[in-house]
């Protein structure tokens, strides 16, 4: 749906201390187009920050200090920045690997990057302008860094929410915002997010502990069995765990942590959103995953999943709700169960590129990462549709194998068409370790999925002997 603008002025800023009132004008605001007159009172920060309240529905936004005769903030909607081949510069928060697959893509349009990564081998660091290494979770480090930059953004839900806070604050763009990621960061507040806003999900209970889940256990107060999940720093597969038993629950970390119910489900499915500021927004297929049992890891990314039409429409439908509930800018990757009678569960989020969308470089008219460069920047999102039927192929470290990583085999999947292995510049393997993946495309999806089993027995990450 259109937007009509009109000339739209944010005027009148008064106060003392640290709390000031405003007087908002503003003309033409959608969809009434008549003219609003409101006070509102509150921090300093939070006015400042009023031009990512109307970003996008307006043409001009000002905030004017009348005490000192002079303007706070301004944004013009009707400008566009020059992000290209020019002294823009993009921020990223970590430097994995995929921070290195959306730094090919700002290669691509010539769009200045600086990298913020504690550690000095990250994967990134060949591939921006400037890199910097330190601590993602020190405040200091992070604002910093992001005083550097134009518009932040981040690989990993893993970085200094306060920071980001006071960035956004004193004008630097933050994408996603902090509040979309305080909202996610922590899967209890994301889990509560989701019964709060009547999007499905699996019933769950919060422990502030790991003690106290084990006496309600004790007490027979939680059925078995269960999916342990703890509420902060879970990352590929770490900090999830299905439970059968009390037993289960020794060695497990003494932390917040959510107790979720099984889910007997017929087809673990994901569903990639970009938004941009504006409220453009668009989904990528359904996907469907097949994990490794033992390492709760995806193995298998099949786009399209080989699911019903109309389940598809479903968890496209879910997946536009959850990323308009946490009215994020960027992408968001919705993890999802298909139930045995084809009901669509949401299980997690990611807001940033995820391991879902991979196969998208080569299969998609626009890739995930392509796309969450122009939903940060504001710009028009690219096509999201597939050329071609996609299987990704994780390549994790093999069990049994520490060091010096070699890739056994790769030439051999090399000859094969259709096939492209994609090496994330981890110096070191270990059993398990994310070290690349590999696409395979195809017209016939059956024929893809063939070629996939053939690779992942084909190629080995070891180490050297």
């Amino acid at each position: 749906m259109a937007r009509s603008r009109k000339k739209t002025e944010v005027i009148a800023f008064r106060g003392s201390g640290k709390r000031y009132s405003i007087l908002v004008s503003v003309y033409g605001r959608p969809p009434s187009g008549g003219v609003t007159d409101k006070i509102i009172t509150g921090q300093l920060g939070y006015f400042i920050n009023l031009q990512k309240l109307f970003y996008g529905g307006w043409d001009l936004i000002k905030i004017y200090n009348l005490s000192s005769n002079t303007y706070i903030c301004t944004h013009n909607n009707t400008t566009a920045m020059n992000y290209f081949s020019s002294d823009f510069k993009l921020g990223i928060l970590g430097g994995g690997q995929l921070g290195k697959m959306l730094l090919a893509d700002t290669r691509k349009f010539d769009i200045q990057t600086y990298v913020l990564d504690p550690s000095a081998e990250a994967p990134s660091r060949i591939a921006c302008n400037k890199f910097f290494q330190g601590s993602l979770m020190d405040f200091d480090t992070v604002y910093n860094f992001g005083k550097q930059v134009d518009v932040l953004t981040f690989e990993i839900e893993l970085v200094n929410l306060d920071a980001l806070e006071k960035l956004e604050a004193e004008g630097v763009k933050v994408y996603p915002s902090p509040a979309t990621l305080r909202g996610i960061q922590n899967k209890g507040r994301q889990k509560a997010f989701y019964k709060d806003n009547h999007i499905p999900t699996s019933n769950f209970r919060l422990f502030e502990n790991l003690k106290t889940l084990v006496l309600h256990c004790l007490e027979g107060k939680i059925p078995l069995p269960f999916v342990w999940k703890s509420t902060e720093f879970g990352y590929d597969g770490n900090g999830v765990k299905v439970v059968r038993s009390v037993v289960d629950l020794e060695n497990l970390p003494d932390v917040e942590c959510i107790a979720e119910d099984m889910v007997p489900f017929k087809n673990e499915l994901a569903v990639i959103v970009v938004r941009n500021p504006k409220g453009d927004i668009k989904t990528y297929p359904v996907v469907e995953m097949e994990f490794h049992p033992e390492a709760n890891q995806v193995e298998y990314v099949i786009c399209p999943a080989r699911i019903d039409d109309a389940v598809a429409q479903k968890a496209r439908a879910i997946a536009l709700e959850v990323s308009e509930k946490f009215n994020h800018v960027g992408l968001l990757a919705v993890e999802m169960f298909q139930t045995q009678d084809d009901e669509i569960l949401v299980n997690e989020v990611a807001p940033r590129p995820h391991n879902s969308g991979h196969y998208s470089i080569e299969a998609s008219y626009t890739s995930q990462f392509e796309n969450h460069l122009r939903a940060i920047l504001d710009l028009p999102l690219g096509n999201t549709d597939s050329k071609v039927a996609g299987i990704m192929v994780n390549l994790v470290g093999a069990e049994g194998f520490s060091g010096d990583v070699v890739y056994e085999n790769i030439e051999k999947i090399l000859a094969i068409d259709g096939v492209t292995p994609h090496i994330y510049g981890k110096r070191e393997t270990r059993p398990f370790r994310k070290m690349g993946h590999v696409t395979i495309v195809d017209e016939d999806i059956a024929k893809a999925r063939k070629i996939a089993e053939e690779v992942k027995n084909l190629i080995r990450v070891v180490s050297q002997k």
